[in-house]
């Protein structure tokens, strides 16, 4: 089965779709998505809809979908790209997407993740070099712990 690919960028995962969405697909997405939040502790999504081009009430719905569990999984979502006649669309089916941020752009984007989960939310960080960080900023004095 075709599948969109989710890209990790430090906590931050990035979905670029770059195909036309059909329900079995964004299905698929909806689930691989909250599963990579989950299991790479991810704290933003941005969600690249520029390849676009329609989008009927199921799609719609389902970018809410995916930005209301990613909350539930305290990750931010912002979606970027959208094509005006999208939006139109969007609009037009009364779907206002509450809870979902969107940008121009996959740069301004990044910034307002950024911005929501912090500056270095997109620095990679292993798991060895995150506890590592934990033990040290545990001790009480100066002394590095072993």
């Amino acid at each position: 089965m075709e599948r969109i690919p989710i890209l990790r960028m430090g906590k931050l995962l990035l979905v670029t779709i770059q195909v036309d969405m059909h329900d079995r697909l964004a299905m698929a997405l909806q689930d691989d998505l909250t599963t990579r939040i989950s299991t790479d502790h991810a704290r933003g999504v941005l969600l690249d809809i520029s390849s676009l081009e329609i989008v009927d009430s199921f799609i719609g719905r389902m970018i809410s979908n995916i930005a209301a569990m990613a909350r539930v999984l305290d990750a931010e979502t912002v979606v970027v790209g959208m094509r005006p006649a999208v939006a139109i669309t969007l609009v037009e089916l009364g779907l206002s997407l509450p809870g979902v941020r969107t940008a121009l752009n996959v740069e301004k984007g990044m910034a307002l993740l950024r911005t929501l989960t912090g500056p270095d939310s997109d620095r990679y960080v292993d798991d060895d070099e995150e506890a590592e960080a934990v033990v040290l900023d545990q001790g009480a004095d100066d002394r590095p712990q072993v």
